[in-house]
């Protein structure tokens, strides 16, 4: 019986890892850590990352697309931005541009890192990777439109000395990200659901053989096509996946926290930039959307695996924005959000080409490799800018 429909023992790995990790952070909260005490809570990330992506694709089977995708990126989005405000206060002018980075690390990592592993693997299944343009197409401009708001203009307003906003200005950012990610969330759950379904495609054909049900999500089966001809789980069983869902997110960025002192002090100690820190953070919040996008791309839903890409991305900017303006009331120290020349170019050439990836939609090996290499780049010219 697939592990999205029975129920769920005491004993099983996804129920005990989760409350570990959670046990974890609440033990690491607020102590220096001694490195054997950092490898054990690390590795309880891991195993909170893998149990968070195996209920979100419970729950993801029992609500369906493009619910099951949305759960998941705004589960994880809400707690990153308390981590990220949590870092801020704790901080001081250090972590002034924290936010910027994180947020942006993000986008290039959805953008173009599972973004591109998910056009990978699907190509490889079957030559091309077919998914909704409309849909696809949809979030990729209010990917754009947010990033542009919130992270480029910034750069050039002339309110107050620096890549910063004014009070007025950020208000103005703050409403419309949230406006924006309203009225996103809106079209792909109501008006245009149909955008966000999954394509069935020919078994080598790499033709869209038309828009399955929002019924057939992802499941928790281990195999490559058992979370499409899985019974979905009970109300019951999907209600206690998405409660063990939250504690494995919350053990996730938690534990990052615990760990983050660690790698500050790596990363000053490597002599490398303090936006690197923004670069791990995101890194390791956005492991449970990297995996259960893979993992939905090897069962020929890439348009699951752009949901969760896109998705998180819009509401990485869309929720974090409003929360850190919000945070400013309390928060002393700048808030710098501008990004420098070299990021601008790097968001303006991954707007470039993922409009040209989307638009026929389908791709192949070509369009996932060059968004894989757009991924290096930013990951490079982050550690030798």
């Amino acid at each position: 019986m697939s592990t999205a429909t029975r129920r769920l023992p005491l004993t099983d790995w996804t129920v005990v890892v989760p409350v570990v990790a959670l046990l974890a952070l609440v033990f690491s909260w607020g102590r220096d850590l001694p490195g054997f005490a950092v490898a054990l809570v690390a590795l309880c990330l891991g195993g909170a990352v893998l149990a968070a992506v195996h209920h979100a694709e419970v729950v993801a089977h029992r609500v369906g697309e493009p619910f099951g995708s949305l759960v998941l990126a705004v589960a994880v989005t809400v707690i990153e931005v308390a981590l990220i405000v949590t870092l801020m206060a704790d901080g001081g002018d250090k972590t002034a541009s924290l936010a910027r980075d994180t947020v942006f690390a993000a986008v290039m990592i959805t953008c173009n890192g599972i973004v591109g592993l998910s056009l990978l693997v699907g190509a490889l299944r079957n030559r091309v990777a077919v998914f909704n343009a409309e849909g696809s197409g949809a979030a990729l401009a209010t990917v754009a439109t947010l990033a542009v708001l919130s992270l480029v203009l910034p750069t050039f307003t002339t309110s107050k000395p620096g890549p910063e906003f004014s009070t007025a200005q950020l208000t103005f950012a703050a409403v419309a990200s949230l406006a924006l990610y309203g009225l996103f969330i809106a079209v792909q759950t109501v008006r245009h659901r149909d955008y966000f379904l999954p394509v069935a495609t020919g078994a080598g054909t790499g033709k869209a053989a038309g828009a399955s049900g929002g019924g057939e999500a992802d499941g928790g089966g281990d195999g490559d096509g058992d979370g499409e001809h899985a019974a979905p789980p009970t109300s019951r069983a999907a209600l206690v996946s998405l409660g063990l869902l939250l504690v494995a997110l919350i053990a996730v960025v938690g534990d990052a926290k615990a760990v983050s002192p660690t790698i500050e002090a790596g990363v000053a100690k490597a002599g490398l930039p303090n936006a690197v820190v923004g670069v791990i953070i995101a890194l390791l919040v956005l492991a449970p959307e990297t995996l259960a996008a893979v993992r939905a791309a090897r069962r020929d839903r890439v348009q699951t695996s752009l949901n969760l890409a896109y998705g998180s991305a819009i509401a990485s900017i869309g929720l974090t924005i409003p929360a850190i303006a919000l945070a400013t009331i309390w928060l002393s120290g700048p808030l710098l959000l501008g990004l420098g020349p070299i990021h601008m170019v790097l968001l303006a050439l991954t707007v470039v080409v993922s409009a040209l990836t989307i638009a026929p939609g389908r791709a192949t090996l070509l369009q996932g490799g060059v968004h894989l290499v757009l991924l290096a780049a930013y990951l490079f010219l982050a550690v030798s800018p």
